[in-house]
């Protein structure tokens, strides 16, 4: 997410961090780093522009804080600009107090908007809500059959009257449905094209006529950069977008989109999706992104992703693991398991303090096979190979290997990323008992 852009801020970051005191020319030349690197990252020009000039105007002639240094306290204030950039505070869905709530998707196709159809009522769905999904893109018989598809796969219905009803009849037949039924919210899913034309905008305006939505979130490709800012104000101009939804921020793209949507429509990031699977898919917040491009991570989202996929009675065990650092083989491969569950594992280092010095030393792998390998080279292990992994000499490994159908190489690379995953919760352990030694965190 962000990587050449995140590299390229961090690095001037710890170049301030290397001076005891700032100078205006320091100063500058810092904003010029930020100003190339946010350009290359295909933000805005006017977006750009505004954000060195704050940080500027901020870093220049005011007094610094006693608990903070110069080259601190300018940090703190690209932070604090960078999420003001990307939204002061998380936003809201917002919901109609009686009747059905509609939430309509619009978009460019290609963007992604029938995927976070189906992800969007997932989100709903475990929050305790009875959503109905609508098959509104009737131009597209492939967009319906994959809607009906995706609905299947999250339980959820799904409204449809096949291609050959249009779009505003349907969506009208669709929230009569969905009142029959107490179905609420209702999310509609409706045409793109691979341009914004005016018979595209037509169509949807009579759709947000005859329904209502109380959203209407455009569905937008992160990758797509300045491009995605453009179609977001023309899309702003003719149905008043309330939110935007960014899809494919798990890829390496510029960030583009993502600083600079905002400033063109006012309307707030609302959601991201971070991922193929259903499942992952995301509240945006502002700050936790912002320090996740600064390398400063996101332990707040890490611990929600970790209180999803561990229950009560894991996670316990879990924090006796990290405290006491007594971490067996087995114990690597039931966690191996469950941070699957919590998502691409590069994604999670990115919310570890600290942790993004390690990209590129960690060997990340290929998970789903990995996790395969792993368990079938650990099952033939004895007990006391997996409990204790220094007595595992060359001679076993060759037998640990033929038991299990694999390479020596295979078992060696094993070891060393259970001695990485070591390193790892010792670094996180230091982590806490610093954070609790600074009275941030209270103390069991």
């Amino acid at each position: 997410m962000f990587a050449t852009l995140s590299q390229r801020l961090q690095e001037t970051m710890r170049r301030l961090r290397g001076r005891g005191k700032l100078t205006e020319a320091d100063v500058a030349a810092a904003m010029r780093e930020v100003r190339m690197a946010l350009l290359e990252a295909d933000v805005s020009l006017s977006v750009v522009k505004e954000f060195t000039s704050r940080v500027r105007e901020r870093s220049v002639g005011i007094d610094v804080l006693q608990s903070l240094s110069p080259a601190q306290h300018v940090i703190k204030i690209v932070k604090e600009e960078l999420t003001a950039l990307l939204g002061t505070e998380v936003p809201r869905l917002q919901l109609a107090p009686a009747g059905p709530s509609v939430i309509m998707l619009v978009g460019l196709q290609g963007a992604g908007k029938t995927t976070v159809a189906g992800k969007l009522a997932l989100h709903l769905k475990s929050q305790g809500r009875h959503p109905l999904l609508v098959a509104a893109d009737t131009r597209r018989p492939a967009a319906i059959q994959q809607l009906q598809v995706l609905g299947e796969r999250v339980g959820v219905p799904v409204f449809t009257q096949g291609d050959r009803v249009g779009a505003v009849p349907l969506a009208r037949a669709a929230l009569a449905s969905a009142r029959n039924e107490a179905r609420d919210p209702v999310v509609l899913d409706t045409g793109g094209r691979l341009h914004v034309d005016d018979e595209l905008m037509q169509e949807l305006e009579e759709i947000k006529a005859a329904t209502r939505p109380v959203e209407i979130l455009l569905v937008a490709d992160a990758m797509t950069g300045q491009e995605a800012v453009s179609v977001a104000a023309e899309f702003h101009r003719r149905l008043g977008i309330t939110g935007v939804i960014l899809t494919k921020l798990d890829s390496d793209t510029r960030g583009g989109a993502a600083l600079s949507v905002r400033s063109a429509t006012g309307a707030p990031v609302k959601f991201a999706g971070t991922g193929e699977k259903l499942d992952m898919f995301e509240v945006f917040h502002p700050d936790r992104l912002a320090s996740r491009i600064l390398g400063m991570g996101d332990m707040l989202t890490l611990i929600e992703k970790a209180e999803a996929a561990y229950d009560a009675e894991q996670a316990r065990k879990l924090e006796q693991k990290l405290r006491k650092l007594d971490f067996t083989l087995e114990d690597f491969l039931d966690q191996m398991k469950q941070l699957k569950k919590m998502g691409p594992l590069d994604q999670l280092l990115d919310m570890i303090p600290g942790m993004e010095r390690m990209r590129g030393k960690v060997d990340l792998g290929d998970s789903q096979r990995d996790l395969k390998r792993a368990e079938a080279i650990i099952n033939s292990m004895t007990r006391e190979e997996r409990l204790n992994p220094h007595v595992i000499e060359g001679r076993r490994r060759r037998r640990i290997a033929l038991g299990s159908g694999t390479r020596v190489q295979d078992v060696n690379r094993l070891l060393k990323q259970f001695d990485e995953a070591k390193k790892m919760l010792k670094h996180m352990a230091h982590l806490e008992r610093d954070a609790r030694r600074g009275g941030r965190l209270p103390r069991r």
